[in-house]
């Protein structure tokens, strides 16, 4: 995942060095969330997060995204440290959060009019995102005439529109019906391709993350610390058949077997 040159096209997107954070507890310990994690992410790099229930991956992106600042070690994107909230990140989260009084065109160019885009440069841009995620004619529809799928599509709209340099992505489709999510990580593929993002996601779900990602990083739990880096070698345009693909199989295998025991303690420390 690290850099092998410092040409322009190869210097990496995201720096995330040596970060490490706690939680302050009453009459207690310190709670270490994450210890001295690196990751570093190239322009156009799709990387996914995944681990145990625990292991820090939300804190992680609440620190990229500059919401609470790490104990030790530095974020950088592009050649700007993170100190607070910044335009150089998107954020898709979980539930869509889109304002329902408003239509899709409106949502999706209300970061751009709040930065204080011309109303007609916005919505113009607006509609290019619309199209770009498959909405096309869905402009003027609220977000109640949406299914589930398409709401989160507006969502990841309304991020793009912003030009972000890195999108963060936490578990964007856990919201979504298992047939729903399934359809949706292939057209993430191809928007995601079309708009040459460089994304860094959360997710739970294992052959998600391998199907999606060029870069799987594992993460194990208490404190939250990197496990190992697998780079996913399946050929690019990706469909859902890549699934039953045996070196598909091998990765998820072998990212389960580095968690499985954490999972299950997470498991039983729940029920």
């Amino acid at each position: 995942m690290t850099a092998t040159t410092t040409s322009v096209r190869e210097r990496p997107v995201l720096t995330i060095e040596g970060v490490s954070h706690a939680f302050a507890r009453r009459q207690a310990e310190p709670l270490q969330v994450l210890q001295n994690i690196d990751v570093t992410v190239l322009p156009g790099q799709v990387v996914a997060l995944v681990g145990p229930s625990g292991c820090g991956k939300s804190t992680l992106f609440k620190i990229l995204s500059g919401l609470i600042r790490a104990d030790d070690g530095v974020v950088v994107v592009g050649d700007s440290r993170v100190v607070g909230p910044n335009a150089e990140m998107g954020f898709v989260f979980q539930n869509d959060r889109l304002l329902p009084w408003k239509t899709v065109r409106e949502n999706v160019g209300f970061g751009l009019l709040s930065r204080g885009v011309a109303k007609r440069a916005a919505m113009a841009k607006a509609d290019e995102m619309i199209d770009l995620v498959g909405l096309s004619g869905f402009g003027d529809a609220h977000p109640h005439q949406l299914s589930g799928g398409m709401r989160q599509r507006v969502n990841i709209a309304r991020s793009l529109a912003l030009e972000p340099k890195v999108l963060l992505m936490d578990e964007p489709f856990s919201a979504l019906d298992a047939q729903t999510r399934e359809v949706m990580q292939e057209e993430l593929l191809e928007i995601w391709a079309r708009a040459g993002s460089t994304v860094l996601f959360i997710t739970h779900q294992i052959d998600e993350a391998v199907f999606l990602a060029d870069t799987v990083v594992v993460m194990r739990a208490r404190p939250g610390r990197i496990a190992t880096t697998l780079d996913i070698d399946l050929p690019r345009p990706r469909t859902l058949d890549v699934k039953h693909d045996p070196r598909f199989t091998s990765y998820v295998d072998h990212i389960w077997g580095e968690i499985e025991s954490q999972v299950r303690e997470s498991a039983r420390l729940e029920a």
